[in-house]
């Protein structure tokens, strides 16, 4: 059987202007590995929104990481006074990942 090691998937869906922020945070938390994806839309507490491809006002990016548990709480940590404020969403699981040390 294959080894699988224990980690953290960090997920993050801000406004598109926001990402530097985050990111920075995320590299003082330890976090200097992750994935931007790209979003076309959907719907929240605010509402349907979608991603305008002209102006970037309204666009959301996700932002994907996978970590250990002490980076990902340092992360969360430095997040959490942003999200209300930022309406970001924040998704923290648990995950089973092969070749784990890639992501200490």
């Amino acid at each position: 059987m294959t080894e699988t090691i224990h980690r953290r998937r960090i997920e993050v869906l801000a406004d598109e202007p926001l990402i530097p922020a985050i990111v920075a945070l995320a590299a003082e938390a330890g976090i200097v590995h992750y994935t931007l994806l790209p979003t076309a839309g959907g719907a929240g507490a605010h509402g349907r929104w979608r991603d305008d491809q002209l102006s970037g006002a309204t666009a959301k990016v996700m932002l994907l990481a996978i970590t250990s548990q002490d980076h990902a709480a340092a992360f969360i940590d430095r997040l959490a006074p942003l999200l209300e404020s930022h309406h970001l969403l924040l998704m923290s699981s648990d995950v089973e990942v092969v070749r784990g040390r890639k992501f200490d």
